[in-house]
């Protein structure tokens, strides 16, 4: 196979998912919805300051939505994440999945080009939510709308990588929704995107080191620094570390030879 069929294949992914954000317009207001909701109601509920680590000094107090606002762009990586499985899913059960997968490209390649038209569409709804944002006043300088997007490619292909493992391993269409619940509430409430790892390690010690292992809080805090011009160097080893690790998963689970699908198969 040359590169020119690499490209190729890359690019008529990419358009089919672009194509279905385009034609399913309720995907793409509740994505916007669904953080602007949290940050309208929920933040007028704890209209409060917090001291917290964004810019030198580290006393720096910000308004609750502005803290809360990197958060809310996570999260929106995290359900197009769960969506894009969710479209695996659909995809596997319609037969289109198979079609895709029984192409002489590798494996790998395919669901990489996935993951990738996944991250494309779920970075074009961030900026979006934090052009709405400004009206919250949330409004970091002018160049961390240039330095966040290379957090937000690697927050979205961790989340989409995620993504990509849980769809191997739903049998079903109808268990989707009790997935996306185990997954999603438990990974975005023990972060820090609602409150500070410092305020969280007062309360509980347990709790403040679920928070330090999971993948999500290091999303969000790479999230948080880069719209500020800075970078954390931890968050964004975790990012990639997760990435390859749970890319890798997915790509076995995808093997119709050796896989979850091979298993299901044989049951």
């Amino acid at each position: 196979m040359r590169p020119v069929h690499y490209l190729r294949c890359l690019a008529g992914i990419v358009t089919r998912e672009g194509l279905r954000f385009l034609n399913q317009r309720g995907r793409f207001f509740s994505a916007l919805v669904r953080p602007l909701v949290w940050l309208a109601i929920f933040a007028a509920g704890f209209h409060f300051v917090l001291g917290v680590s964004i810019v030198p000094p580290y006393e720096t107090y910000v308004p609750y939505e502005v803290y809360i606002a990197p958060g809310l762009a996570a999260m929106i990586q995290l359900f197009n994440g769960m969506l894009s499985s969710l479209s695996m899913v659909y995809d596997r059960e319609m037969g289109s999945m198979r079609i895709l997968l029984v192409s002489p490209l590798p494996r790998w390649f395919l669901l990489t080009a996935k993951l990738l038209a996944g991250v494309i569409v779920s970075v074009v709804q961030v900026y979006v939510f934090l052009a709405i944002a400004r009206i919250w006043e949330i409004e970091p300088p002018w160049y961390g709308y240039v330095a966040v997007l290379p957090a937000l490619i690697l927050c979205g292909l961790m989340m989409g990588a995620l993504g990509l493992l849980l769809s191997s391993a739903i049998r079903q269409l109808e268990n989707f929704a009790s997935v996306m619940n185990f997954v999603i509430f438990p990974m975005f409430f023990a972060s820090s995107a609602l409150y500070p790892l410092w305020h969280v390690k007062e309360a509980s010690l347990v709790l403040y080191d679920l928070c330090q292992l999971n993948p999500f809080t290091h999303a969000v805090e790479l999230i948080r620094f880069a719209l500020y011009g800075r970078l954390e160097p931890v968050s964004a080893a975790v990012l990639a570390a997760s990435t390859i690790v749970f890319l890798a998963l997915a790509v076995y689970g995808y093997d119709p030879a050796r896989g979850l699908i091979a298993r299901r198969t044989a049951e």
